[in-house]
Parts: structure tokens; C-alpha cells; sequence
């Protein structure tokens, strides 16, 4: 079969690979329907050492069960399923505590033998544990919104969710891309009064404003602080989803925060410390986020794409085959492209 490896920075290639094969009864082969290219697939596209010998990439896909071990109970051949973006047994005590990016039989896609998922089929280790069965057929047209389910719909959301956004709070985001545009969506679904999205973008805050932001503030630094403190009649918000990651966002986050409110950051950090001193303390922010459970929030969000309320699939903004897979992480390197949806 075809996948995708990268080789360093710049230097993605879509090969001939082995076709996964059952090594547990626990495992599950997934033919792979839709797949997509994460922000965070970007880092090691932008910085990876070349190496002679390529690396399987990818954690985001959905697709049909065409073979299950025999420890595997609760699917079967022909189920669509969604996988999120780390593999699990969802029993352990973590997952049980909604952290199954902490399960103690876990794992990475695309690590220690594990296939990536940019390619046409996936060995999906712990598959009861992981896959969430889709009640839906293989063509079907919500598969776009689904797929959003694997990785940025429920990191967007868990943004929310840990910053306390609900009925009546007061909220900025601070990123355009696909994440931050999720949590605008995440911020309106769980009730928040007004969402402020700070992004320079305007396909993108666009976007933003059709999934619940009330205003746009596209300036940066100090000048984009005075702007929401402006609109907040000088205070802040109640809450701060950070979806960029870059000291700069940080650092505006608890610029913007409200007295008392809270920044959660999903954001991967290339930062090697929180700017968080006195200043901060004497306010009372409170700073939270991290990864995303994505397996936690599934069921949760489900409901509302199969019912058409909410289409979170709109952040695809291009298609392409698997052996155009390059040319997708070269316009989302470039920003030619949000987010790159794969059909392979």
C-alpha cells in the first residue's frame, strides 16, 4: 500500500509500504476513508534532521474496519469508525479519568512500529479501546465534519472546557488557524455571551464569525491588547483559549484575561518558560490546558454534526489525493491552505 514518511524538513514522500497485518488480538486493520494534515505535522516539516530511512506521519483518520483480532468485541468488518489522535485501551485509570492521552497501554500513531495515519490503510492497536463506531455509511458527505473529531474539533474544545467557558463568560481566542477557529465553535456550543477571536486573516476570522465570534480584533502585541481591553470596557475576558503556542500569544493571553479569569493554552509551547510572575499572581489568572483527551469528547460532540447543527468540517479548505499529499504540507507551510483534507 501507499503512506506518507517524511524524511526531514521539506521532504515528504508518499511510498510503497508493507500493508498492516494483525500482531494482537487486540488490533484492528482500518481501510482509510479520509485522513488530514495537523498544524502540529508542520513542526517536524519545518525542522526535522534529515535521515536516509523515512518516518511513517499523520495521527488524524477515519475509515472502514476490514479486519479485527479476536480479542475485539465491539466492532466489526465494515464499521466506519474515528480514530483519535492517540491510541488507547480507554479502561485504564486514566482514561477512565477522561485523560486517555495518559493510558498506561497507550500510544503515538506513526511511533514504535505503529503506522501514521496518511495512508490507505492503518493497524490500530487497542481498537475497542480507541475507535468510536460512526453511524454513518462510507460516502457519506458529513465524513469532512467527522474526521474533525480525531483531533482539532476536541483540542479546540478542551481549550474551552478547561478554561471554564459557559452561559455568560466572556471569551478571547487568540489564533486563526484551525484550532482556534474550533474553539470559537467550542465557545459558542457551551453558551459563551461574547467570543473574541484575535487573528489577521480575514477567509479565516470570516469563518470564525460564522462559528460564534462576535468580534475580530486583527491587531497584534500591544496594539491588539488595547483592542479587546477596548471592547471589555478596559477589563478583559473571563476567559482565554491560546491556540498558537508562540510566547508572543501567551504572553497576550494574560494581557487580555480578566481578573480572576483563566488562560488555557492547547497550543503546543515554543516557549521554554511560562511568563507568569507577580504581576499575574496578584491578579489571580489561572493557567491550565495541555493536550487534548480527544477520545473524551467524542460521544460528547457527536450529536451535533450528525444532525447538521454544527459543521466543523468547513476548516478543510482543500483536497487532495494521497499522492498529492506534498503539495498539502507545502500550502498549509506556506498558509496557502487552513487545513488539508487527504482522500486516499
Amino acid at each position: 500500500m501507499q503512506a506518507t514518511l517524511i524524511y526531514g524538513a521539506g521532504d515528504v514522500r508518499v511510498e510503497n509500504v508493507p500493508d498492516p497485518v494483525l500482531r494482537e488480538p487486540t488490533d484492528a486493520i482500518v481501510r482509510v476513508l479520509r485522513a488530514c494534515v495537523c498544524g502540529s505535522d508542520l513542526w517536524p516539516y519545518k525542522s526535522r534532521a534529515a535521515t536516509e530511512e523515512g518516518e511513517r506521519i499523520g495521527h488524524e483518520f477515519l475509515g472502514v474496519v476490514e479486519d479485527a483480532g479476536s480479542q475485539v468485541s465491539g466492532l466489526r468488518r465494515g464499521d466506519v469508525v474515528v480514530a483519535p489522535f492517540v491510541w488507547s485501551d480507554n479502561t485504564c485509570d486514566f482514561c477512565r479519568e477522561g485523560l486517555q492521552t495518559s493510558c498506561r497501554h497507550g500510544g503515538l500513531w506513526g511511533a514504535n512500529g505503529v503506522d501514521g495515519g496518511q495512508g490507505e490503510a492503518v493497524r490500530v492497536p487497542q481498537a475497542d479501546g480507541t475507535l468510536v463506531k460512526l453511524p454513518v455509511e462510507e460516502d457519506s458527505e458529513l465524513l469532512p465534519s467527522l474526521l474533525t473529531l480525531s483531533d482539532v474539533y476536541p483540542t479546540g474544545n478542551h481549550c474551552a472546557v478547561t478554561a471554564g467557558v459557559g452561559p455568560g463568560t466572556t471569551v478571547t481566542v487568540i489564533g486563526d488557524g484551525a484550532v482556534g477557529l474550533m474553539a470559537v465553535l467550542s465557545a459558542r456550543r457551551l453558551g459563551a455571551e461574547r467570543i473574541i477571536l484575535m487573528g489577521r486573516h480575514q477567509g479565516r476570522t470570516d469563518l470564525g464569525r460564522d462559528f460564534g465570534a462576535t468580534d475580530v480584533v486583527a491587531e497584534r502585541g500591544d496594539e491588539g491588547v488595547e483592542h479587546v481591553r477596548q471592547l471589555t470596557g478596559g477589563d478583559g475576558t473571563h476567559a482565554v483559549l491560546e491556540c498558537v503556542g508562540t510566547r508572543q500569544a501567551i504572553e497576550t493571553a494574560f494581557a487580555v484575561a480578566r481578573d480572576g479569569g483563566t488562560v488555557s493554552r492547547v497550543g503546543a509551547p515554543q516557549y521554554d518558560e511560562v511568563p507568569m510572575g507577580f504581576g499575574e499572581f496578584f491578579r489571580n489568572l489561572t493557567l491550565t490546558g495541555g493536550v487534548a483527551p480527544a477520545r473524551a469528547y467524542i460521544e460528547e460532540l457527536l450529536p451535533a454534526i450528525l444532525d447538521g447543527t454544527l459543521e466543523p468540517g468547513r476548516v478543510f479548505d482543500r483536497t487532495v489525493s494521497l499522492e498529492q499529499v506534498p503539495d498539502g504540507y507545502r500550502a498549509m507551510n506556506d498558509r496557502a491552505a487552513l487545513k488539508v483534507l487527504i482522500r486516499p
